[in-house]
């Protein structure tokens, strides 16, 4: 059937290498499908037959009119070099999902090193196991690929330019209006003005808001405005939540299309009350106003619009170091202030010369002083007054020097309420916009969002490559937190390495949870300092106001236990907070109360379990388990203590207790001449904060006269990520020069990787429990288990199965290749009076 079909193909290729018409071809009623006519009218198509097992057997290789050259011969198995490892899975699970598959879209490499997007279509025939076979076509769609990529990318344009403008106009109220000037956004504090909802100000709902004597005024000129285009700029009055009324100002421009047609009217309205009461108590008594301009020792600039005259006061010339005699230009002017301030000097003046000045207007400007050269913050308020056409009359400009109450103020605000290292808001400063947004958050009946956030490596940082090292970490982090937070978001460093972030536009979980996902991936990002990569990863702690507290001080507790959880499972991750955290906070308190009783009165005592050879039941050593005995209950688990273990003091205290106790208890039965064989203890990663852990084990195994090749002791992948990597390979080669044996614990449940057993010198894996219980029952945790039994046989480590309770785990475990298991079924922990080693 091959040979069919490449016949077929050839003989339509042929034709139209001949020039031969359809008449000419003479091919019968029911090839006429086949007719080499149709390579003209239809996509360039490659046509290939394979076999059941995916061997291509038939393949078109020279079609004149299909663009890409592949880079391997297709034929057999070959055509596995032309797609990469992610295209070849897409494509077996499409064939292997039925009969007929397709489209698929992969990539193909070709001769010129280019990866051509090409589009499959495919079909099996015939029944399996009997001659069945694939048919299949590839379409070179690459061309159509770039079409719809640039599409794509001129509609981020169009979005990243709306948002531009959307941004870029408006300070205040921002809004925006369709070409026919029906409201289509208005920005959140329209409600915070107005009481009315923004969704009520849409179309011309906004007008409803208006004093009832502007509404006339302000929509004759809006409509004018809409007709013509041109910006708009407009004082009315709008009715407050208090039912009270105050003047606004509202600015528009309307952005235009290449047709030269409106797309969209953006705008902002600006709270401008007070200037307006201002303004029109300067037309009221205008003398009234000199007299306190010249009583609080103002500056005045003076512009007769009409005649063009500048008049400078005398107060203004001393404020600037001029003589009375030199003339009030702009070019003196321009020439004093500060270069970069000089632009906007420069549009207030072109504003002055073309009438278009608003009525009132603020800045801020530096300037040299024309005697001294000194440099001084000027603050700028002007005034227009205008005829009743319209026209400016008169700009009065007063200006104050506010150079040593601006510096002082903002140095001693600035210190005050800043941290000095990353300029962020320090906790006061941070945790007092906290209580502020609270307030306003439920007045309002709003919610927002709270993180906390704790930078995971700086301890390690700063340990291994020095405190200069971690205070860029810090800097960075802040930068990066910085830049990836919402405009309205409070941030604030609150001590060390913890952080706090609030933002009300992160009011549910699903938003708190997409910028942490956003966070934590750029804090990953791996910092460049002094020539050196600098890791930073980073734990987030969330609570939503409203949802999990009402009070600002509760809403921190919250989310600082769920930081705590965050950094308790593991790492680099959100946890939300959630009621049952408080309990749990309440219990390790309790825990750890409990645990220091421990200590102090040295209740430790360890039991042991059995480590056997499941082939003979032969015991080959056992693992010393923590047990503490309460003065009333008797002997309790180390779950009844287990938030000591993440207490670094307690928790080396206790391993301490455990060695002492241990290492008795192999004097007694060395003395005695039993052989307990190998005895493994369980450390901590607090042991390898200490860095002479090493040190303590060997001198308590010298004290007592215990060789090494007895002694084991047990490890959790946490240890490799909590201190610096060559600490704990130093500790642990030393364990090994000394002839203990290294146990990797709790083997695939945690963050452990193939790095770690290539590094760090592992004699045994420890297949965790969780695989094993149901290992019976679940295909799975059997694919697992053997997948470690032989990646233990390939590292030449021993490996054991904990949890072993049944005798049919036992079974599967030693068809699996696993020998040596431990679990109830092997053996219950005892205490050491309860059971004698064999004799050595």
């Amino acid at each position: 059937m091959d040979r069919f079909a490449d016949h077929r193909f050839s003989d339509a290729r042929l034709a139209l290498e001949a020039g031969l018409a359809v008449g000419d071809s003479f091919l019968p009623a029911h090839d006429l499908l086949l007719s080499p006519l149709f390579e003209h009218v239809s996509p360039p198509l490659l046509r290939w037959v394979a076999d059941a097992r995916g061997r291509i057997g038939a393949i078109e290789r020279e079609r004149g009119d299909f663009a890409p050259r592949l880079a391997a011969d297709p034929a057999g198995l070959g055509w596995r070099h032309l797609l990469d490892r992610d295209d070849r899975r897409m494509l077996l699970r499409a064939m292997l999902g039925g009969k007929g598959g397709g489209p698929v879209v992969v990539r193909l490499r070709c001769a010129d090193g280019q990866a051509r997007w090409s589009q499959l279509r495919f079909a099996r025939v015939g029944a399996p196991g009997a001659g069945e076979r694939w048919y299949g076509t590839v379409e070179d769609i690459h061309d159509q690929r770039d079409r719809e990529a640039r599409l794509l990318a001129e509609a981020l344009t169009e979005s990243r330019e709306h948002y531009r403008w959307s941004v870029d106009l408006s300070p205040q109220v921002p809004w925006t209006a369709s070409p026919d000037g029906g409201i289509q956004e208005v920005g959140p504090r329209w409600f915070e003005l107005t009481g009315m909802m923004p969704e009520q100000a849409l179309g011309t709902g906004w007008v409803g808001a208006l004093h009832p004597d502007d509404v006339e005024r302000t929509i004759s000129i809006w409509t004018a405005h809409l007709s013509s285009g041109a910006p708009v700029d407009i004082d009315y009055r709008i009715r407050l939540r208090d039912g009270g009324y105050r003047w606004m100002r509202a600015r528009a421009s309307a952005r235009f299309g290449a047709d030269g047609q409106v797309v969209r009217w953006y705008g902002t309205l600006e709270d401008v009350h007070a200037e307006r009461l201002a303004q029109q108590a300067l037309s009221e008594s205008e003398e009234r106003f000199r007299l306190a301009i010249q009583s609080a020792r103002l500056g005045i600039w003076d512009f007769d619009c009409v005649t063009g005259v500048r008049t400078w006061s005398p107060e203004f010339r001393r404020m600037l170091g001029l003589s009375e005699t030199q003339p009030a230009t702009a070019d003196l002017a321009l020439g004093l202030v500060h270069s970069d301030d000089r632009d906007r000097l420069r549009a207030m003046l072109d504003a002055v010369a073309a009438g278009s000045l608003p009525q009132h207007f603020e800045a801020t400007l530096r300037i040299h002083r024309a005697d001294t050269g000194a440099l001084r913050w000027i603050r700028s308020t002007g005034w227009t007054t205008r005829s009743d056409s319209g026209r400016p009359q008169r700009i009065i400009v007063t200006f104050l020097d506010v150079t040593e109450e601006r510096d002082a103020a903002e140095r001693v605000r600035w210190a005050a309420t800043h941290d000095a290292m990353t300029r962020l808001p320090n906790r006061a400063l941070w945790q007092a916009s906290l209580e502020g947004l609270a307030g306003q958050a439920q007045a309002e009946g709003q919610g927002f969002g709270l993180m906390m956030l704790d930078i995971d490596d700086l301890k390690r940082i700063n340990d291994s490559l020095g405190h200069d090292a971690g205070d860029a970490l810090l800097c960075g982090f802040a930068e990066r937190l910085a830049a990836v937070a919402p405009p309205d978001a409070v941030l604030g460093r609150l001590g060390g390495d913890e952080f706090g972030l609030v933002a009300p536009s992160i009011g549910h979980a699903a938003a708190l949870q997409s910028l942490a996902d956003r966070i934590m991936a750029s804090a990953r990002t791996p910092l460049a300092h002094q020539g050196r990569q600098l890791d930073c990863g980073v734990s987030i702690g969330g609570a939503i106001f409203g949802d999990h507290a009402d009070r600002a001080d509760d809403l921190l507790k919250a989310a600082d236990l769920a930081l705590y959880a965050s950094k308790r499972d593991g790492r680099g991750r959100l946890t939300m907070f959630h009621s049952s955290l408080r309990a749990e906070a309440q219990q390790r308190d309790s825990m750890i109360r409990m645990a220091r009783h421990v200590v102090a009165d040295r209740l430790v005592t360890p039991y042991y379990q059995p480590r056997v050879d499941m082939r003979s039941g032969a015991v080959l050593g056992y693992e010393a388990l923590l047990r503490w005995r309460h003065p009333r209950l008797g002997i309790q688990s180390p779950g009844s203590i287990a938030a000591a273990f993440d207490h670094a003091e307690i928790a080396v205290a206790l391993t301490g207790l455990m060695l002492d106790a241990v290492l008795t208890d192999m004097r007694g039965w060395l003395e005695a001449a039993l052989a307990p064989g190998r005895i493994a203890i369980n450390a901590a990663a607090a042991d390898f904060a200490q860095g002479d852990f090493a040190d303590r084990v060997l001198s308590g195994l010298a004290r007592f006269g215990i060789p090494g090749d007895c002694f084991e002791v047990e490890v959790t992948e946490s240890v490799f990520l909590d201190r610096g990597a060559d600490q704990v390979a130093r500790t642990l080669r030393h364990f090994v020069d000394a002839g203990v044996r290294v146990a990797l614990d709790d083997f695939g449940t945690g963050f452990a990787s193939l790095t770690h057993l290539k590094r760090y010198p592992v004699d045994v894996l420890k297949i965790d429990r969780s695989f094993v219980q149901d290992i019976d029952r679940d295909s799975a945790n059997a694919a697992i288990v053997d997948a470690i039994v032989k990646l233990g046989g390939s590292f030449g480590m021993e490996v054991v199965a904990e949890g072993v309770e049944t005798a049919v785990q036992a079974q599967i475990l030693l068809e699996l290749g696993c020998v040596v298991g431990q679990g109830f079924h092997l053996g219950r922990p005892q205490p050491a009076s309860a059971f004698r080693p064999r004799p050595a």
